[in-house]
């Protein structure tokens, strides 16, 4: 599934092409689509029509359009092959098109620049969708409330984490992926970060002390901002930006997806291991396996 890095360049692709444009029309071409709206599509599509979409937000791997005019937003769940797609009107449907909201107006920067466009939905295994949520008070979508800030976020708190960690009682890649904890890691990032750290994936949580705590989250924010300086990571088609163009960090992945090639650092081959019904890729020379004790 995309992660932090992936959803971010969606949100900067929105926020330059969609950001601010009236909603004139909205069509639902697949009930599962918008099946977390809950009243349904002819719901979905009456109450977004004449609303002006505000700038687009992400706390870790969520997505969000806020109303402008309201104290609702619509979140976007990419799920395992989502895409919001900008297309021109005249561009041919995409085969798992299943949603299209069309603009009132095309006299945005945006807008006249590619000709009039609309924003596009697409979704080939139907596990995403939109749905429309009544905001919190800070602004985020009520379903989404309980998710942690992200560690690019500049409120995240370093001190707030670490205590946290300490306290979780579990090994670090669980709590990596805890989203409560800490946002937009996900299996990919998380291998990177540990490996760059030296980490074993299953050194237990209580141990960590503020400088590790601290390496960590320094390696965590470094391969996530290498990785949307090129796009994120894009194994297949189905990961791309909001032109239809897939990211490359891919090819400079340390750990994940490496098993058998040699380590980076120390040549010893790479290992995966199986892992929460996942992956878990490491070099068991540079990330030693904790010591079990009786």
């Amino acid at each position: 599934m995309p992660e932090l890095p992936e959803v971010e360049v969606v949100r900067r692709g929105l926020e330059r092409w969609v950001a601010h444009r009236t909603v004139a029309e909205v069509e639902v071409l697949h009930p599962r689509a918008v099946r977390r709206h809950l009243a349904g599509a002819d719901d979905f599509a009456h109450r977004l029509k004449g609303h002006r979409l505000g700038t687009p937000s992400r706390r870790g791997k969520y997505l969000w359009l806020p109303l402008e005019d309201t104290d609702q937003s619509i979140l976007a769940h990419l799920g395992m092959s989502g895409q919001l797609l900008v297309q021109p009107h005249a561009a041919p449907d995409e085969k798992h098109l299943r949603i299209r909201v069309r603009f009132a107006d095309t006299l945005t920067t945006a807008a006249t620049a590619a000709g009039a466009t609309e924003l596009r939905f697409v979704d080939q295994r139907t596990f995403g969708g939109l749905s429309l949520h009544d905001n919190t008070p800070d602004g985020l979508p009520d379903v989404i409330a309980h998710i942690a800030r992200d560690p690019l976020d500049p409120l995240f708190d370093d001190e707030a984490f670490h205590q946290a960690l300490r306290r979780k009682r579990s090994t670090i890649k669980r709590a990596l992926l805890d989203q409560s904890l800490i946002s937009g890691v996900g299996n990919i990032y998380a291998d990177e970060a540990l490996w760059r750290s030296r980490i074993h994936y299953e050194r237990p949580t209580a141990g960590f002390t503020r400088p590790r705590t601290a390496e960590l989250l320094g390696h965590v924010r470094e391969v996530m901002t290498a990785a949307l300086d090129v796009g994120g990571t894009s194994f297949d088609s189905l990961y791309v930006n909001v032109n239809g163009e897939s990211g490359y960090f891919d090819r400079s992945l340390d750990a994940y997806g490496r098993e058998g090639l040699p380590c980076k650092r120390c040549g010893t081959p790479m290992r995966r291991r199986p892992w929460m019904n996942r992956s878990s890729y490491f070099c068991p020379q540079c990330q030693r396996a904790p010591r079990v004790t009786s």
